[in-house]
């Protein structure tokens, strides 16, 4: 028997998600999006922070900590040689968890279809894909 959803003593002993589980779920978010997008997407390194920091706040002029769910900073294929530069740091994908928690209690989705579609925008930057080629890949994620 499978227990109810909610049943009380089932939520009252939930927690919210840590870090780790973050990016577990950004982990298996990512197995599943489609294999050539995944295949394209060797050497993005997806790394999951409470907040952004301070020096990105700033630059992107955020008027509070919880305005970003996630980052892409790089350079998109379309701009990269076929050889990265000397000293130039990989392609990296940042996922916010207080952000994301914060807009996953707001609404009614569930908390791995939020990192999917953060994940899937951010990453869709490295590509230069339209709002219609990430809502596509979204969709064959599941």
């Amino acid at each position: 028997m499978q227990p109810d959803p909610a049943d009380p003593a089932r939520l009252r002993s939930l927690v919210a998600p840590s870090l780790a589980d973050m990016e577990a779920i950004a982990d298996e978010a990512f197995a599943a999006l489609p294999a050539s997008f995944r295949l394209l997407c060797e050497g993005v390194v997806i790394r999951v922070e409470d907040f952004p920091d301070e020096e990105t706040l700033d630059e992107l002029q955020a008027e509070s900590e919880f305005d970003l769910l996630g980052l892409f900073r790089g350079r998109g294929l379309a701009h990269r040689g076929a050889m990265p530069e000397t000293g130039e740091f990989p392609n990296m994908v940042w996922l916010y968890r207080r952000p994301i928690l914060d807009y996953w209690a707001e609404h009614a989705e569930t908390l791995g279809h939020v990192i999917t579609h953060v994940l899937v925008h951010e990453i869709g930057h490295h590509f230069g894909l339209s709002d219609e080629d990430m809502e596509e890949i979204e969709r064959k994620a599941g």
